[in-house]
């Protein structure tokens, strides 16, 4: 099916879709309004719809349609809208894709995605479609050119949640390939459960959707703008210890700066340093993991983040002294370039993973950071990024969050020295 922009459409019964009919998915907010609820069944008869347009045009939205979509905004929902403001930056920003259904009743929906910066995930942020024009598969249809057009600007998987009691959404979003991956406890309002599902889209002609087999490790927000390291680490020994010894090691604030004065550098680019790969091996030694760290070079790391050389001796004099504990200490450090093989070797073997990146792909900064490896296949690695700092994202945006190969491997190597360290905890 070709959903190029203006292009009239028309849609033939050998598309093996659920009607809209069947479930009324004419009105979801499924992200940042947690509003899935919208979602709950309403069966409709074809004799209560009203007449249906023979076809429709799909196009891009500009700012022409602001009062439109206001309109309909309203039209559709009592609460949580999207405000005018909001679909004013939505229409505008580089990172958002939102598509209108058009026909002769004029405006009929809108489908609004919004793609991650720096990875393949594209996230349904919003669907609605005019009461009028319900039933006639125009929300099928905007998710169908949604998905393409996003795996046109190089998206492979797109996700959404829907409330886990809410059995004929999922039915629906089954039909067109989407697979259950997780579930978020007391998601919604009135503390019911979210599944989380994904379909991949690049491939979704071809290949078969089959969910991705995630390592489960606890996601937790870093509390600090320097405390990436710690953050990562208590995800990764979190999830370890329990599939070591059933015991249970839980992510905490107290912690995570408790890890950050072990580990850190001192100083970095800007502000308070960071975590040094070594000090981060020694924190999990010290709490009873064996651990191995890649280093790319046997040289002091990070002394050219920072400028004034009275700063780059402190750095270097941190460095030696994680060097010479970590030998006390029997961690063991491989000098060489840690490839994906060896990251998916450490992960089929059951190890938690840490590696290092360089935020520009994902922020336009050149930072380290680290980030919770929780899977790699074919196409993509994916991350805990204990980061949430964008405007308009959600904890969830930042779980096994996919990044495709290619781009990996551009991202792992930090700064000028193209550093790649990364470590494995058992």
């Amino acid at each position: 099916m070709n959903c190029t922009c203006w292009l009239w459409l028309s849609f033939s019964a050998d598309w093996n879709f659920v009607e809209d009919n069947a479930v009324n998915v004419d009105t979801i907010h499924p992200v940042v309004k947690l509003s899935d609820k919208a979602l709950e069944s309403r069966v409709e008869s074809r004799e209560e719809n009203n007449i249906r347009d023979a076809s429709v045009v799909f196009r891009v939205a500009s700012l022409h349609d602001l009062d439109a979509l206001d309109a309909l905004e309203k039209q559709c929902f009592d609460s949580d809208r999207l405000s005018r403001r909001s679909l004013r930056h939505w229409i505008k920003a580089h990172h958002g894709l939102m598509l209108l259904a058009e026909g002769g009743q004029g405006l009929l929906g809108y489908g609004l995605v919004w793609l991650h910066k720096g990875t393949r995930l594209a996230r349904l942020y919003s669907l609605a479609v005019a009461p009028q024009a319900r039933g006639q598969r125009i929300a099928t249809q905007l998710l169908t050119c949604l998905e393409q057009k996003a795996s046109e600007r190089g998206r492979i998987f797109m996700r959404l949640e829907v409330a886990k009691s809410n059995r004929s959404a999922i039915a629906l979003y089954q039909s067109q390939g989407y697979r259950v991956f997780g579930e978020f406890s007391d998601y919604y309002e009135d503390h019911d459960d979210a599944l989380r599902m994904q379909k991949r889209i690049r491939f979704a002609r071809t290949e078969n959707a089959a969910g991705v087999g995630f390592q489960q490790l606890p996601w937790y927000p870093q509390t600090t703008e320097f405390t990436c390291g710690p953050a990562a680490l208590m995800m990764a020994m979190a999830g370890r210890q329990e599939r070591r010894d059933g015991d249970h090691l839980t992510p905490n604030p107290i912690l995570e700066l408790e890890i950050w004065r072990e580990a850190t550098t001192i100083f970095m680019t800007s502000g308070h340093g960071g975590c040094h790969p070594l000090g981060l091996a020694l924190s999990a030694r010290k709490r009873g993991f064996d651990v191995e760290v890649y280093i790319s070079t046997d040289k002091p790391l990070f002394t050219e983040s920072v400028r004034s050389e009275a700063k780059k001796r402190v750095v270097g004099l941190v460095h030696q002294q994680f060097l010479q504990q970590a030998r006390e200490q029997t961690v063991s450090i491989v000098y060489e370039d840690v490839s994906q093989d060896v990251l998916s070797q450490w992960l089929s073997e059951g190890y938690s993973v840490l590696v290092l990146i360089s935020t520009y792909r994902l922020d336009g900064k050149k930072a380290p950071h680290w980030v919770c490896l929780t899977n790699i296949d074919e196409h993509c690695l994916y991350v805990h990024d204990p980061d949430v700092t964008l405007d308009q994202q959600l904890p969830l945006d930042c779980q096994h969050l996919p990044i495709a190969r290619q781009d990996f491997e551009k991202m792992s190597a930090f700064g000028a020295e193209r550093l790649r360290t990364a470590m494995a905890i058992r």
